[in-house]
């Protein structure tokens, strides 16, 4: 007879919910998630703070002074003095984060006024240097148009004296030359 070979497929084994690792919980809800990408999410908003009952105003099953307690007031005591500890604890560390948010905000504000100061006072020497700046360049304008009025009366002489002696050089040149051609 002829062996077979028989090819062992291994089948994977189905994990059972309470077997699953944190990562493969997370897959399977992410994968859940994505099957339906068009149906909108509901994500629950956290409780900024835990929701106590207000205090009873009449207790009820008050013992007397004459009359012994039973053994069930000893418990309902302790439950009232543990309710009322949480409120004032609660209330006691309302009190401790608003003074300590109000602290903050006067951190803040202290901070923001000493930035400002601050900032106000080097826009004032940003403001008196540029102001100094646009004076020195008035001054330096003024004084080179006093300077080009200056240059071009100069000038004007200059070129008034210019052609005076080209004029007499021209002059001079002609007797020369009327001269010569005379001779």
């Amino acid at each position: 007879m002829e062996e077979v070979e028989v090819e062992e497929i291994e089948v994977p084994k189905r994990k059972v919910k309470h077997d699953l690792k944190p990562v493969d919980i997370q897959r399977q809800q992410v994968e859940k998630l994505l099957q339906r990408p068009d149906k909108t999410l509901q994500i629950p908003e956290k409780a900024d703070k835990p929701k106590l009952k207000a205090p009873k105003d009449i207790v009820r099953n008050v013992q007397g002074s004459s009359a012994g307690a039973g053994s069930g007031e000893f418990h309902v005591y302790r439950a009232h003095r543990r309710r009322e500890y949480t409120r004032l604890k609660s209330m006691e560390e309302e009190a401790r984060k608003e003074e300590e948010r109000n602290e903050f905000d006067a951190k803040i504000a202290e901070i923001r006024a000493h930035e400002d100061e601050k900032t106000a006072k080097k826009r004032a020497k940003r403001k008196k240097r540029k102001q100094k700046k646009k004076v020195k360049k008035l001054k330096t304008d003024e004084k080179d148009d006093d300077d080009d009025d200056d240059d071009d009366d100069d000038n004007k002489n200059n070129n008034k004296k210019n052609k005076n002696q080209k004029n007499k050089n021209n002059e001079s040149e002609k007797s020369d030359g009327s001269s010569s051609e005379e001779n």
